[in-house]
């Protein structure tokens, strides 16, 4: 009788330990956790990245803009890529440092290619060309920015976006009125239709 309850006390106590096993999962959901943060840091991680391709492009294209355009609008505008990227662009290499990122050094293949086609227009050409593409790549941008600065992982990444916003913003401003001022719109089909209602002759 005492053995077959010491048996039966051993069985229970052996039943027992899958039950504990079972609920050995729970210490994977950390697991889940950090691939998480690891997808929100490599996102984080990617629109450094991108700014920062961005913000070089913007600083050499703002250059060019200063010494090719004929407009001075278009130069003041370019002066004023030139300076105010070059700013963000220096509080973005600081924060990479510190976030371990590795930025880039020189423009993207994309970046290179408009530089190079821009290069080769002068006068009205590259006023209209640089200002279409101002246009485009500061809507772009201000997205972007508001994106991050909204859901963005890290808090000082997204401090960084929430700060320069407002002034990428005034360069989206900037832009249209500057774009106006050349003769160009947003697209073509709204140039042609703005044009023939808005011109007060």
């Amino acid at each position: 009788m005492l053995r077959t309850l010491l048996a039966g006390t051993v069985v229970l106590g052996l039943a027992a330990v899958p039950a504990f096993a079972g609920q050995q999962p729970t210490t994977d959901k950390p697991t889940h956790k950090t691939t998480a943060k690891t997808g929100g840091a490599a996102s984080d991680k990617m629109f450094v990245t991108k700014a920062a391709e961005g913000g070089l492009a913007e600083v050499q294209l703002g250059q060019l803009a200063a010494d090719h355009a004929s407009s001075e609008d278009v130069k003041k505008f370019g002066q004023r890529m030139v300076s105010d990227h070059g700013k963000a662009n220096d509080e973005l290499k600081t924060l990479a440092q510190q976030k371990n990122i590795t930025l880039p050094t020189e423009l993207g293949a994309k970046d290179k290619a408009l530089h190079d086609r821009l290069e080769k227009l002068s006068g009205a050409a590259f006023d209209r060309a640089y200002m279409q593409h101002m246009l485009t790549d500061h809507r772009k941008d201000v997205n972007e920015f508001k994106h991050e600065s909204t859901i963005g992982k890290d808090p000082d990444v997204k401090a960084w976006a929430s700060k320069t916003l407002p002034t990428l913003e005034e360069h989206l401003k900037q832009a249209e009125d500057t774009t106006k001022a050349v003769g160009t719109s947003g697209t073509a089909t709204r140039a042609t239709k703005k044009g023939t209602r808005g011109v007060k002759k």
